[in-house]
């Protein structure tokens, strides 16, 4: 009768599903710092992007700027000194995902900022000369 059963037997011991879960956990420990990695590279590229829209924002509001202050959601204020006009636009409604940028991101304007403050929903100011040159003043 005992031998029986045990020519039925069917299935896993213990020690062999403790191995199988052991390897699921270093699998795991392995995948997390990889996958934080990642998550930060892609709020960076977000951030990026966003600041990459903003900047178009302003540039289309300098160049259709009419004498009215406010175009979609920048603000153009214009100031002349030295017979060159430069354009202060403020934008609102950026999207900041990460503290910082990679240092191989490839912007349209130069930036006075080094680091960010996360968030939504806040205010971008450029700087942009007559001759198109723009330059990230601060983001709050």
């Amino acid at each position: 009768m005992f031998k029986k059963a045990k020519e039925n037997k069917k299935g896993f011991t213990l020690a062999e599903l403790l191995i199988v879960v052991a390897i699921i956990a270093v699998l795991v420990a392995v995948s997390i710092p990889i996958f934080t990695g990642q998550l930060e590279k892609a709020r960076q590229a977000t951030t990026a992007a966003n600041l990459r829209s903003a900047y178009d924002e302003a540039a289309a509001a300098v160049l259709t700027y009419d004498g009215k202050t406010t175009t979609g959601s920048a603000t153009v204020t214009p100031a002349t000194a030295e017979g060159k006009t430069t354009y202060s636009v403020t934008v609102t409604g950026v999207d900041i995902e990460s503290t910082s940028l990679n240092t191989d991101t490839s912007l349209p304007f130069s930036s006075d900022v080094t680091s960010f403050t996360k968030g939504k929903n806040q205010t971008a100011t450029f700087s942009i000369t007559e001759d198109g040159k723009a330059t990230l003043k601060s983001v709050s």
